[in-house]
């Protein structure tokens, strides 16, 4: 579904990803992990359009998304949620969610309304009528899951969804993830928990530095004790 080939990211003059691989297939989970600033966040921005790739190749479905603006890559059917979580404060609950609506991506059927999510998050549906910007942190990362499923992309890139989350919280969103990952769309996950991400994901890759120094699965991953301590461990 996913095919990212040498690709050299930069921030300005900053040259941040170095000839980077990367592919996540039809209905896969993918964990990327790695140190904080070794440009696991500018991978998936890469991705979606926000940070300039100046060479290499990001294909999605065979379709080259590179030059794209990022609000034709969102329509292609990928999403998008990031670390910011990026609410709108002024708008109520159930407004964040209708701005998330779309036609779904060529091929994927409408698995994800409104009334679905009510009905799967029933604590959701309780705060429709209060202001984002009135959430806690864990309502307002669940709240911006659910405005990037709306769109019912084919691959949806999530960008530290636990990060200063309590530990209820935590396995909250990771089980939110889990029927992500049952509706058939494919994930490509960014989180410091990496026992979580193991636990869902069906690949892992490490990136150290912008380069990727690890792919495997977490079966692997676990068995490499040079990699944690090398590339993982503080």
């Amino acid at each position: 579904m996913l095919n990212v080939s040498e690709i050299d990211s930069f921030y300005g003059w900053a040259h941040v990803l170095h000839r980077l691989n990367l592919t996540v297939k039809p209905k896969e989970v993918v964990g990327l992990l790695g140190r904080n600033g070794v440009g696991k966040s500018t991978t998936l921005k890469s991705i979606a359009g926000t940070v300039t790739v100046r060479s290499g190749s990001i294909k999605f479905n065979g379709r080259e998304l590179l030059g794209l603006p990022a609000h034709r890559i969102s329509k292609m059917g990928v999403g998008y949620v990031p670390e910011e979580r990026r609410i709108f404060s002024t708008l109520t609950v159930e407004e964040n969610l209708l701005v998330g609506v779309k036609q779904p991506a060529e091929g994927q059927k409408s698995y994800w309304t409104i009334d679905r999510f009510y009905e799967m998050y029933p604590e959701v549906k309780k705060l429709a009528l209060q202001m984002g910007g009135h959430l806690s942190g864990g309502e307002q990362q669940i709240l911006t899951i659910g405005r990037t499923l709306m769109g019912n992309p084919n691959l949806i890139m999530i960008d530290e969804p636990t990060e200063g989350l309590a530990p209820l919280i935590k396995e909250r969103i990771f089980a939110m993830l889990e029927e992500v990952k049952q509706s058939g769309a494919s994930i490509l996950l960014v989180d410091n928990s990496i026992r979580h991400v193991m636990k869902l994901a069906d690949r892992l890759y490490v990136i150290s530095k912008g380069e990727i120094v690890f792919e495997g699965t977490p079966e692997e991953f676990q068995g490499n004790d040079a990699v944690r301590r090398d590339y993982l461990e503080v």
